[in-house]
């Protein structure tokens, strides 16, 4: 019955889970993290009470496993910088920005959003991205709704303020989640 459940959600929120780490990881090789979702996910439905819809699940659990894999990067990075002052190569990886092969419009709003401290980029990814409602994105980021709200604000302050303003209003972040603000 949980496999039944878990290829359900997969079909319907596997997308959403690629997207959502893309922009949360900052490059497109994230199938593996996408899979270490529904993983996770299925090893923890017996502790999944209903209480969430099953999107903010994923998305909360998807949410960790960019910090984690975060983390591990940093600690490669780290490792990296030892084996160069060892006098060994680090291996040299293509940028975000050549993987996903944007347009330029996108590279602009995909390069702003990356410069974000976490938070703001959480918040922006959540909200404005993906439509999630004040509430929802509370949950999945393990807020209150005011600080939510607030950080949502300030953060697309400062997104405007990296693209300047009519760029900006031009893309309208936040459009597809003024809809869902009252939910």
């Amino acid at each position: 019955m949980s496999e039944k459940i878990i290829s359900e959600w997969f079909h319907q929120y596997s997308d959403e889970m690629y997207n959502f780490l893309i922009y949360r990881l900052g490059e497109s090789d994230v199938e593996d993290c996408v899979q270490e979702v529904f993983i996770r996910a299925y090893k923890s439905l017996p502790l999944y009470k209903g209480e969430s819809s099953p999107r903010t699940w994923l998305y909360t659990i998807a949410r960790n496993i960019a910090i984690d894999e975060l983390r591990k990067r940093k600690r490669k990075k780290w490792k990296v910088l030892v084996s160069f002052e060892a006098k060994h190569e680090p291996n040299m990886t293509k940028t975000p920005e050549e993987i996903l092969s944007l347009n330029e419009e996108n590279k602009q709003l995909y390069q702003a959003i990356q410069s974000l401290k976490q938070n703001y980029r959480d918040v922006i990814i959540l909200r404005g991205l993906e439509g999630f409602s004040i509430t929802e994105t509370a949950e999945i980021l393990d807020w209150s709704e005011p600080k939510t709200s607030s950080t949502y604000h300030r953060a697309k302050l400062e997104l405007k303020d990296l693209l300047g303003g009519a760029f900006y209003e031009e893309r309208s972040i936040g459009t597809k989640a003024s809809s869902n603000a009252n939910s």
